[in-house]
C-alpha cells in the first residue's frame, strides 16, 4: 500500500489517526485526506501537517463522499490501494432530532465509498478497505457481560442504527464481490481535538467558562473509554496485519459511569485550575434523559490481542491529563470552534431543552 485514501480526517480520530501515522511511523505513505468540512471538521487539526508535507505525501481534497463522480476522480488520480474510512455523522443527540444526515452520509455515502473502490480495484487483493464503527451498534448491556465481534447488532438510535447498516454494507461487499475489507468497533475515544459536543471536552470546556455541566437522567449510565492514540494504533494494525472479512473489537477495558467520571473530572480540574473541586461540582446540573440512551457499553478486545498483538499503551489517568492539559493549551483553537455554527446548535438544543 503507498496511497491512501483516509475520508473524514479533519475531524476528531481522523486528525489524530494522520498525526500518529506521521509522527510514530517512518511511513512514505501518500495519504489524501477527503473531508466535507462540517462544523465538526476542522483543517486546524492538521495545520503542521499540511505546511511539513502537503503537496507531496499529504494532499487534502474538499469534498462529499456522497458525490460519486469526486470519490472515482479521487481513487484514479491518486491510484489510492488502501481507505480508512471515518467520515460520519456520530453525535447521537444530533441524530434524534436530525437523522437524514446520518443516513445519508453513514449509509448512502458508505456505498459510494465501496462502489469507486469496487470499480477501481478490480479483483485485486493487495489492497484494504477498513471501516471504523462504533460500539452502539450492539445496543445496550446489562450490569454483566461484553460486546464480542460476533454479538448480534441491536442499534437504539439513528445514528447507531445508520452505522450498523454501513457495517453490514461492508461486509456485504466483502461476500458478494470479494472486495478486501476491515472493520474496527471502538469504545468511546477522548483525547485531543475532539469537538466539544461530546462528553469530556464539553465538560471540561463549560468548566473553564463556569457554565453548567449537563448530566443526563440519574448520570449512571457506563461507558468504555479508550484513548485516541491507542485507537490509532489499532487501527494501523488492523490495516496492515488484520485478516480480510474479519471485524475487531477495540476497546480501553476502562468502564466509567458517567457521574463518577464527571466527578473525577472535577477534581483533576480543580488540581490544574487552581480553583475548588466543589465549585466545579457545584455547576452539575441534571438533565432529562435523552430517547434510547443505552444504558452500558463495554468492550472485549481479547481477538485483536491475541492476533494482533495490539494493546492499550495509555491509562485513564494519564489520558484524562493529557487531554485536559491539551485543551488549557489550546485556547484559540477552542474560540474558533466554538464560535462557528455549533454554538448556534448546542445553545438552542442541548443546554436549555
Amino acid at each position: 500500500m503507498t496511497n491512501l485514501l483516509i475520508t473524514g480526517s479533519a475531524g476528531f480520530i481522523g486528525s489524530n489517526f494522520i498525526h500518529y501515522l506521521f509522527h510514530e511511523h517512518s511511513t512514505q505513505l501518500r495519504i489524501v485526506n477527503l473531508d466535507k468540512l462540517t462544523y465538526a471538521g476542522n483543517l486546524e487539526n492538521l495545520s503542521n501537517i499540511e505546511k511539513q508535507y502537503g503537496g507531496s505525501r499529504y494532499h487534502f481534497v474538499h469534498g462529499d463522499i456522497c458525490d460519486a463522480e469526486l470519490v472515482k476522480k479521487v481513487f484514479q488520480e491518486y491510484q489510492i490501494d488502501a481507505v480508512v474510512h471515518f467520515a460520519a455523522e456520530s453525535h447521537v443527540d444530533r441524530s434524534i432530532y436530525g437523522p437524514a444526515e446520518f443516513i445519508n452520509t453513514n449509509i448512502l455515502g458508505t456505498f459510494t465509498l465501496l462502489e469507486a473502490a469496487r470499480e477501481s480495484w478490480k479483483d485485486r487483493q493487495d489492497v484494504v478497505f477498513h471501516h471504523i464503527s462504533t460500539d452502539e451498534v450492539f445496543g445496550s448491556l446489562g450490569d454483566e457481560g461484553y460486546f464480542l465481534e460476533n454479538t448480534p447488532y441491536d442499534p437504539r438510535s439513528p445514528y447507531s442504527a445508520s452505522k450498523a447498516s454501513s457495517d453490514h454494507l461492508v461486509m456485504a461487499y466483502h461476500h458478494t464481490y470479494h472486495l478486501p475489507v476491515t472493520i474496527s468497533n471502538c469504545s468511546n475515544n477522548y483525547g485531543p481535538y475532539q469537538f466539544p459536543e461530546k462528553f469530556l471536552p464539553l465538560m471540561i470546556l463549560n468548566m473553564l467558562e463556569g457554565k453548567p455541566l449537563p448530566l443526563y437522567g440519574d448520570g449512571k449510565n457506563i461507558r468504555d473509554w479508550l484513548y485516541v492514540e491507542d485507537h490509532c494504533s489499532a487501527i494501523w494494525a488492523i490495516v496492515n496485519h488484520g485478516k480480510r472479512g474479519e471485524t475487531y473489537n477495540v476497546g480501553g477495558e476502562n468502564e466509567w459511569q458517567n457521574v463518577d467520571l464527571l466527578h473525577k473530572l472535577c477534581q483533576l480540574m480543580a488540581n490544574k485550575t487552581g480553583k475548588t473541586p466543589d465549585y466545579y461540582l457545584s455547576l452539575i446540573t441534571p438533565v432529562k434523559d435523552r430517547p434510547g440512551h443505552d444504558r452500558r457499553y463495554a468492550i472485549n478486545c481479547d481477538k485483536i490481542k491475541k492476533e494482533l498483538g495490539w494493546k492499550q499503551s495509555v491509562d485513564f489517568e494519564q489520558g484524562l491529563h493529557k487531554t485536559i492539559d491539551w485543551y488549557l493549551s489550546n485556547p484559540d483553537w477552542i474560540q474558533n470552534v466554538k464560535t462557528g455554527a455549533y454554538k448556534n446548535w448546542l445553545d438552542t438544543n442541548y443546554i436549555k431543552r
